[in-house]
């Protein structure tokens, strides 16, 4: 069903027409149905520009066809539009369908809302809404925008100053699902092996019931994920074989500290700046996340110190593992050292979500701390966590205790990761 015929349908107040609202459909008829949370609750009701960015694979077109449908049950015919960019050719074409939705509103909606999924698909996007909220078309319009072109949508909205409204808060990201989520719907299919489970799907609904149905995670997971990392890659002028690099290598460091400049040489970087637009790329992906190590005392980083990277989108861990384990059996089979791996990246993951959702300013940032003889793997808001896949003695981490004795250390293992992903 084309967007014209969608949005007269929305017109005329018709939302239960077979085929109109497909993604949530399809989802509906899934084994499992998860609650997205991001930190997007509820919609204003005032009228100003929100802009989403996240991963593929997380569910975005599914959330945004959810919450169209739940507005125009709410607030009536007429009042909530929608457009896909991934069918809009150029910023003319968007600017003119935006204004042509404009005159379609009804005159007794008490809101307007406009839903445009995909925005990023369209070249210079960002102009046509400025031109539009410029010349009066959406002052007074609530536009909801999601995208998976991560950098054209963060540099998009800065852009934009001005234009977004008086909201609260105008950009989110589009977040995996939570653990606990996870685990509510998903326990009675895995049982002991739930975080197992979760860790092999990287919290993407999609990825999450292909494992539930056929018992591992579908070659064509895989590939999109794959080809839209690495289209982002080359959509900037970068090679997506040294990304490809970097990406597998983090497999092979992890847990480890790195410098920059050991990290250009193995890899073939031209110089450390080079490496560095890289890591960005990966951020600005949601993908992966720097943990800088700190002073103690201070908690600030120290730029010049080695910094960790650490997964924070299971999901791309699990496309770039060299190993390319596919379902539960064979994720199970791993290593001592590999099943280490997963459980800190896991835990950098939920570190992660927990400052996405309170909006802080950057998140894809973590801190740890390493000295010669020890080190602390997380520090944040003045929590100091260290992850094991098995309990550490007493004797192990006595050291703590002697040098911090006001601080406590919190030691998160296999045996109680559930509980921390679930309560903290």
């Amino acid at each position: 069903m084309n967007v014209e015929t969608k949005n007269t349908l929305f017109a005329e107040g018709k939302i239960d027409v077979p085929g109109l609202f497909p993604h949530l459909e399809a989802s509906l008829e899934q084994p499992v149905h998860f609650e997205m949370d991001f930190g997007l609750r509820e919609l204003p009701t005032a009228p100003g520009l929100i802009l989403i960015r996240g991963a593929r694979q997380l569910g975005k077109s599914t959330w945004i066809e959810s919450t169209l449908k739940s507005s125009l049950q709410e607030l009536g015919p007429g009042s909530c539009y929608y457009l896909n960019g991934d069918y809009i050719k150029s910023e003319y074409e968007l600017y003119n369908s935006i204004n042509d939705i404009h005159y379609l509103y009804s005159g007794s909606a008490p809101l307007k809302r406009l839903f445009i999924d995909e925005v990023t698909a369209v070249k210079n996007w960002e102009s046509a809404l400025k031109k539009a909220y410029d010349e009066g078309v959406t002052r007074k319009t609530l536009i909801v925008t999601t995208g998976s072109q991560a950098i054209d949508l963060r540099r998009g909205a800065e852009r934009l100053p001005g234009r977004k409204g008086k909201l609260d808060r105008t950009t989110y990201r589009f977040l995996p699902i939570s653990y606990s989520e996870f685990s509510k719907h998903c326990r009675t299919h895995f049982g002991n092996e739930t975080l197992e489970a979760y860790q092999l799907c990287g919290g993407s609904p999609i990825a999450a019931n292909e494992l539930i149905q056929r018992k591992k995670i579908p070659p064509y997971i895989i590939e999109l994920t794959r080809d839209w990392i690495l289209g982002e890659c080359s959509r900037q002028g970068r090679s997506p074989s040294l990304l490809t690099f970097l990406l597998q290598d983090l497999h092979r460091k992890a847990q480890t500290p790195v410098s920059l400049t050991k990290l250009a040489k193995e890899s073939g970087a031209a110089n450390n700046t080079v490496l560095q637009g890289y890591i960005d790329l990966c951020k600005d992906l949601l993908s992966v996340a720097s943990c800088h190590n700190v002073d103690l005392q201070t908690l600030r980083p120290i730029p010049r110190k080695p910094a960790k990277l650490h997964f924070i989108n299971l999901l791309t861990a699990l496309v770039f593992d060299p190993d390319a384990p596919s379902s539960l059996e064979e994720f199970l089979s791993q290593d001592s050292q590999t099943k280490s791996k997963w459980l800190e990246w896991t835990v950098a993951s939920h570190l992660w979500r927990q400052s996405a959702l309170e909006n802080e300013l950057d998140p894809e940032a973590l801190m740890f701390w390493k000295s010669d003889q020890n080190e602390i793997d997380f520090i944040t808001d003045n929590r100091f966590i260290e992850v094991r896949l098995t309990p550490p003695s007493p004797i192990e981490l006595a050291w703590f205790k002697k040098a911090h004795p006001k601080r406590n250390l919190e030691v998160i293992h296999r045996g109680n990761i559930e509980n921390f992903l679930c309560c903290s």
